[in-house]
């Protein structure tokens, strides 16, 4: 089977619809921007703040909206459709990823702007951005599959929006009970330590421990999420 571009544009569109409908999720976009106006009130932002909006965006929008897509399309009993209609798991996992990507690109660069955030290296700070959008966005993907209704994502959503979205900061926690140092692996964490050596003049040879670390994350939540697609599409769910 080719992959449509006209399929996933079809998808696509039907989900930007079905979101410009939903005003429930609608809002907690403005969540980070909000927080983000607030903190550009300050005299002087440290990187740690800037940091705790951009994951936190990541958090909200790319996960939160992605999972609530999904797990609607559950709950209207239309996935199950989409699931045996001709087009591709491709055709629609990145179909029903766009709105979510878009909406999160255009969420980061708001907050940006508004906290006066400029990327030190821009091709590093951008494609550590792909990246993690692209891991939150399976990250939501699979968090849709396994929600039964639009109302279990919400709730499943937020410890993840404290661990992901705002966990940096628990580094001082962390710093005084050694046991909990494994949390500076998951993605967020490493964000902030590249851009954190970013800023101190880090180049890419430099930076593929953070890199690794945080590509491991996408490809382990890829794999997930289209493993538990197919089990979800082989089974009937």
């Amino acid at each position: 089977m080719t992959f449509s571009m006209k399929r996933m544009y079809a998808i696509f569109n039907k989900d930007l619809k079905d979101l410009s409908k939903n005003m429930y999720v609608l809002t907690t976009i403005i969540t980070p921007v909000v927080l983000a106006f607030l903190f550009s009130r300050q005299d002087e932002l440290i990187l740690q703040m800037h940091y705790l909006i951009i994951n936190l965006t990541f958090a909200t929008v790319a996960t939160f909206v992605q999972s609530a897509l999904i797990a609607e399309e559950k709950e209207k009993n239309t996935l199950r459709g989409l699931m045996m209609s001709p087009a591709s798991i491709g055709e629609i996992l990145i179909g029903k990823s766009l709105v979510s990507t878009i909406m999160t690109v255009v969420t980061l660069i708001v907050c940006m702007r508004i906290m006066g955030y400029s990327l030190g290296d821009a091709p590093i700070i951008i494609t550590a951005f792909a990246l993690m959008i692209s891991f939150f966005i399976a990250l939501g993907t699979w968090l849709g599959l396994v929600t039964r209704s639009l109302i279990e994502a919400s709730i499943v959503i937020v410890p993840i929006m404290f661990l992901l979205g705002m966990g940096t900061l628990l580094i001082e926690i962390i710093g005084d009970y050694p046991i909990l140092s494994f949390l500076e692996y998951l993605p967020n964490f490493q964000l902030e330590f590249l851009a954190l050596r970013v800023e101190e003049g880090a180049s890419w040879t430099n930076l593929g421990s953070y890199f690794g670390i945080i590509v491991t994350w996408l490809i382990a939540m890829c794999l997930l999420t289209v493993v538990t697609y197919r089990k979800r599409a082989f089974n009937g769910e």
